[in-house]
């Protein structure tokens, strides 16, 4: 049942980083430097809802292991540096280069 728990989780954090990131573009200004700022805070949203959502569902013990603090910290930031590096090199790249293709809206 744990990678039932994972990727319900990891579905409800992958919406809020769309929502998040989409809300926030429409917040900020359309500078370069604010697509880092929407990245950093849509991951932060995102994992306090993955941690949330897998509180909840290892709270109902549909995994057998509890989800303490540690299991949050663990998963969420330090099992994750790797991806959280990719994220902010690659995404930045990629949507300042679509920008500037015209492929996505400038303004």
């Amino acid at each position: 049942m744990r990678p039932l728990c994972s990727a319900v989780s990891m579905a409800f954090e992958l919406a809020t980083y769309g929502f998040a990131t989409g809300f926030l573009c429409k917040i900020f200004a359309k500078k370069n430097i604010f697509v880092y700022v929407t990245l950093i805070i849509s991951m932060i949203c995102g994992r306090i809802v993955w941690g949330i959502v897998s509180y909840a569902l290892y709270g109902f013990g549909l995994s057998g292991s509890p989800f303490t603090w540690k299991a949050f910290i663990a998963g969420a930031f330090v099992n994750a540096v790797p991806g959280i590096i990719l994220q902010i090199v690659v995404i930045p790249v990629i949507v300042i280069a679509l920008k500037r293709g015209n492929l996505i809206d400038n303004d």
